[in-house]
């Protein structure tokens, strides 16, 4: 993508898109041979290319400047308009290629009487002035820039850094980093574990969480002081000067300032100072990517003695990454507890608030604001020392941080990070003020949701998918991101960082939470959400006990969304524990169809049991949510949305078939179909060339489409196919050629009873999945035993394995060989009768199991063949044991468990 400068604006990434619209070939088809509209769209071109030039400058004067804010917004706007109306073109053509000029599906035009012909001339009409339209507008705002002094080609400036940080810190003003000040001091007073000569300890987090101040504490440590021989402080910043950092150095060795700028004469002079010597840097606050840059200033450092350290303190993983000998330490937020007693201090120059007990409760408020973030509980305490009036304090609890950006040093501090970001990062960023605070999101929900709304870009024969992890994990490395506490899969942004997203996207971005207020929805408004919980009904005048009819009159409130009438994101965000007492049984369809500019429609949760036709209707559509509901069928009409990239009709348990024509969506990326009812595919699955993501395949009976359409289908991830027994030709398993779809789980289910043992030994046997396999499922097999690439060594990457209810199995495969298999789970497999060499394999077998079960296992009588501790042992690292239901079980058990934790 062009113009993916870091420091870039926001706004050119939006640019980027529209300019990758212009030169699609779907536009270019369409607009060739027709003049006006040829011209009229290169003039558009023109405009974009101009306003383009202002951008950088109008990017940093629109903090301190809200007439150059309020001018970015209605360009913002613009530019939004002009990607909606570009896409309407895309898609259009996309139309007729599929449909051809000359005749219209009858299900749709038939109806209201119209022809091919007319509606492509009506269509080819209304452009016109819509694009005429869009250029006046576009040209009345490029010429505004003037008015506001906007100038081109001004250099992207860094927003105001904060003070050069010293060595020197004030000790018993510090709280909460006794811990993380121990473990640094261990890493600096100990042997590097590679034998490094020099060490490079990162610290890594984000802005205003201490990394600065946890340096300063250990480099004043007595046992650290006592250890080196030379220490020496470098506040590099956004800047890294190798000239500027090794005068820092040198000056600190020689105890004097150096004003030798020769940077070879400057690096002999330092290393000949070094020499020897046992050395202890710190480096803080380090931008820099460059390796190039890093191995230059390292070079000096080349004759140190053993034992010598640097502490590197950055807000980017990457430049940990590229500097550390050793593991990143992430520096995490401190305790609530901490940070009351950070904010007293500095509030009240004291901990203890007790002598102001009229704002002890609302400094509670106000520590819970920080969320745990030190710099944030110094700057406000700081703010607060000097009022001491009940109002002031309440002020400044309700204020949002770009209210503060004067007084307080918050919102530059996070700036700084935002001002690092590419422009494409900053769009993804901005769009994540759609989650509410605390809410913990999936990477590749988000990725679904960024890909939805345009922001990815097939890049170097990357897919869009691709490309989308990448910026998630850049977005994670800059500490925008951070795991979630309870769900490493998940993540969350921290209170203040997601009051960055909200300021940057304003009212173009607008979420429904526990305030239930709409006084920010405008025309203006993209991207909406609302979460739906206790608070959020009682926002809407909804109690706890409030009857069915009285939260579904709770839509009312919805009415002020007729004013966003180009929204793109209709976002219903997953329900905490208490939606099983609380939740809307109806939505707001009179609004929903009438939004014409959706991208993204996500009703999940919404008890809904039909879907309209109108959703035809809504042709901009790449993103549909229907998950947890009572659909029971989808309209024909949804397969018209030429664009859908994701479908999610997960625990739809109600839902029994597909729509017919759902091979029409040749878009169609994601298809997840988990826990529904379906007895069938739809015909014509083959056609969709671009699925990735197939969640579950039903083979159906014979006049179904067979298991041969998955020959066309390069689907990644995970897949479970049911219903194998209806297969008739077992030859048909291995056309459908899963040995070379990389797969890291498959599930194989036929069905309970099985009445032709051979031609299930011959499907799973021609259904060999590809080694990459991570998680393997096998229920109902109907063979007597099992094929011969199961538990061979080739399956490096099994990690999990279930056989259930294979009840006419005689003996267990060789899984001992499989060198990763942490879990294996047997149930049901009633003809074994005797576990033996059969079942271990080579020798030191299940060298990495970690969990066995075995239940339901009726007439298995003996286990054998466990090996010695002379031998090596079979199971040296199992730690859980389950035996449930082995009633003929009577012989020994294995003896030698060294790992066991938890037998049952």
């Amino acid at each position: 993508m062009a113009m993916e400068v870091v420091g870039g604006a926001l706004l050119s990434s939006f640019l980027s898109v529209l300019f990758d619209r212009l030169a699609s070939r779907p536009v270019v088809d369409f607009i060739r041979g027709q003049k006006i509209t040829s011209g009229l769209l290169k003039k558009l071109r023109i405009k974009l290319l101009s306003v383009n030039s202002v951008l950088d400058d109008a990017e940093e004067k629109q903090f301190n400047n809200p007439a150059v804010r309020e001018w970015l917004d209605e360009l913002k706007d613009a530019l939004y308009a002009a990607d909606d109306l570009l896409d309407e073109i895309k898609t259009e053509a996309l139309r007729r290629k599929l449909e051809g000029d000359e005749s219209e599906s009858s299900s749709s035009k038939s109806q209201v009487g119209i022809s091919s012909s007319t509606w492509i001339d009506e269509f080819d009409k209304t452009m016109e002035p819509k694009i005429v339209e869009m250029l006046g507008r576009l040209e009345f705002i490029v010429n505004e820039k003037d008015v506001l002094g906007l100038n081109e080609g001004v250099p992207n400036r860094r927003p105001q850094s904060r003070l050069s940080a010293t060595s020197l810190v004030e000790e018993d003003g510090v709280y909460g980093r006794d811990e993380d000040k121990e473990a640094i001091v261990k890493l600096l007073l100990s042997d590097d574990a590679n034998g490094n000569k020099l060490s490079v300890i990162p610290v890594v987090g984000m802005g205003g969480v201490g990394k600065t101040t946890l340096a300063q504490l250990v480099y004043n440590d007595a046992r650290v002081k006592q250890h080196f021989d030379l220490q020496a402080w470098v506040y590099v910043s956004e800047e890294f000067d190798v000239v500027r950092i090794t005068q820092i150095i040198y000056g600190s060795v020689i105890s004097q300032t150096c004003s030798i700028t020769d940077l070879n004469l400057l690096q002999v002079k330092l290393k000949e100072a070094l020499t020897g010597k046992k050395c202890f840097f710190v480096h803080d606050d380090v931008w820099n990517e460059n390796y190039i840059h890093w191995d230059a200033l390292r070079c000096s450092f080349e004759s140190v003695a053993h034992g010598s350290k640097i502490i590197v303190t950055t807000r980017n993983q990457r430049v940990a990454s590229m500097m550390g000998t050793v593991t990143a330490y992430h520096l995490n937020q401190i305790s609530e507890k901490d940070c009351g007693l950070l904010f007293s201090k500095h509030a009240f120059g004291r901990i203890n608030s007790a002598v102001h007990p009229a704002l002890e409760e609302i400094s509670r408020g106000i520590i819970k604001k920080c969320k745990g973030l030190p710099l944030a509980a110094k700057s406000l305490g700081g703010l607060l020392r000097c009022k001491q009036s009940y109002e002031e304090w309440d002020e400044i609890l309700k204020s949002e941080i770009w209210d503060l950006q004067d007084e307080c040093t918050i919102l530059p501090a996070l700036r700084l990070s935002y001002h690092h970001l590419p422009s494409h990062l900053k769009r993804c960023f901005s769009y994540c003020s759609i989650f509410p605070k605390g809410y913990q999101f999936g990477k590749s929900e988000l990725i679904l949701l960024w890909m939805a709304e345009g922001f990815l870009s097939p890049q170097r024969k990357k897919m869009m998918e691709e490309v989308g992890v990448e910026f998630f994990d850049d977005l994670i490395s800059r500490s925008f991101f951070q795991h979630s506490g309870d769900d490493r899969s998940l993540f969350t942004m921290h209170d203040l960082i997601n009051d960055l997203a909200k300021f940057l996207s304003r009212e173009f971005c607008f979420r429904l939470d526990d305030s239930g207020s709409f006084n920010n929805v405008s025309s203006k408004t993209r991207h909406f959400s609302y979460t739906r919980n206790s608070s959020f009904l009682e926002g809407l005048g909804l109690g706890v006990h409030a009857t069915a009819k009285e939260k579904i009159s709770g839509f009312d409130k919805f009415e002020a969304l007729w004013e966003a009438k180009y929204l793109r994101t209709f976002l219903a965000i997953k329900p905490g524990e208490l939606w099983k007492y609380f939740g809307f049984y109806e939505v707001p369809y009179d609004l929903l169809q009438t939004l014409y500019c959706l991208r993204v429609l996500s009703l999940s949760h919404c008890y809904i049991k039909e879907l309209p036709n109108w959703i035809g209707n809504l042709k901009h559509l790449r993103y549909i949510d229907l998950s947890y509901n009572g659909v029971e069928k989808l309209p024909e009409m949804i397969c018209t949305l030429h664009n859908l990239q994701t479908l999610l009709l997960n625990n739809c348990y109600e839902l029994a078939q597909l729509p017919i024509n759902l091979g029409r969506l040749i878009n169609l990326r994601h298809l997840d179909v988990r826990s529904t009812n379906l007895e069938e595919m739809p015909p014509h699955m083959d056609k969709l060339k671009d699925l990735l993501t197939l969640s579950d395949f039903v083979v159906g009976k014979q006049t179904a489409p067979s298991i041969v359409v998955l020959k066309e289908l390069q689907i990644v991830g995970t897949l479970a196919i049911s219903g194998l027994h209806h297969i008739v030709n077992s030859e048909d398993a291995f056309v459908a050629n899963m040995s070379n779809k990389h797969l890291s789980g498959l599930a194989l289910t036929w069905g309970a009873e099985t009445d032709d043992s051979q031609k299930d030994r011959e499907v799973l046997n021609n259904l060999q999945p590809h080694t990459h396999l991570k998680a393997l499922s096998l229920k109902f097999y109907g063979g007597t035993r099992f094929p011969d690439w199961l538990g061979d060594h080739s399956y490096s990457n099994l990690v999990s394995l279930r056989l259930e209810d294979c009840k006419h199995c005689c003996s267990l495969p060789p899984l001992g060989q499989l060198p990763s298999l942490v879990t294996l789970y047997v149930c049901g497999l009633n003809e074994v009768e005797t576990i033996g060499p059969e079942f271990y394999g080579n020798v030191m077998p299940f060298r990495s199991l970690s969990v066995l079960f075995f239940r339901d296992m009726l007439g298995w009588q003996e286990w054998s063949h466990f090996g010695s501790s002379q031998e090596g042992g079979a199971f040296p690292h199992l730690c859980q044991l389950y035996l449930t239901n082995c009633p003929k079980l009577t012989e020994r058990l294995p003896e030698y468990l060294p790992s066991l934790i938890h037998l049952r």
